[in-house]
């Protein structure tokens, strides 16, 4: 650089910022930290939330294709049943093992891959579960048969509804 020209970036005697200035762009930063970090927040619940209603709808629809195998062996004559069965699976697991229904398919028809965790169990719970005789609000599951589940989180979610009753 030629010693006797100014600097176009900083005029002589000026190098660099002063405190004041450095002290108003944090504090932009900061406000605009501020208004961010909630956002963020939102949408991370959010994303939980779609996880849940993703895992539930994955769930309800492997009971219900087990039912429906059920009826379709029973009504095809493949098996017998006893006179209090529901054709609703035992248990969770018993989604994951699969049956073959008496011969319905050449093979062991498996209805889920594994169990999907609910995103809102803090504590490691599981799954809430009801039977085909309990009532639709119950917590208390009665271990007939395995109708529905639920998430057992007592959270809010940001509809304003709980997690417990989707």
């Amino acid at each position: 650089m030629n010693p006797g020209r100014r600097s176009t970036f900083f005029p002589v005697g000026q190098r660099g910022l002063t405190l004041l200035e450095l002290i108003i762009a944090l504090a932009i930063l900061g406000i605009l930290a501020a208004a961010a970090l909630p956002m963020a927040e939102v949408a991370a619940t959010r994303g939980k939330e779609i996880e849940l209603r993703r895992a539930l709808r994955d769930i309800r629809g492997a009971i219900d294709a087990w039912k429906a195998d059920f009826d379709k062996a029973v009504e095809e004559k493949k098996i017998t049943t006893s006179i209090n069965e529901t054709g609703y699976p035992e248990s969770l697991e018993k989604l994951l093992e699969g049956n073959d229904w008496g011969g319905l398919y050449p093979y062991k028809r498996k209805y889920l891959r594994r169990i999907p965790k609910d995103p809102f169990d803090d504590y490691d719970e599981g799954w809430g579960m009801r039977s085909y005789k309990d009532d639709p609000d119950s917590t208390v599951y009665g271990g007939e048969d395995l109708y529905d589940v639920y998430s057992q989180s007592t959270r809010q979610a940001l509809d304003g509804t709980l997690y417990n009753t989707w």
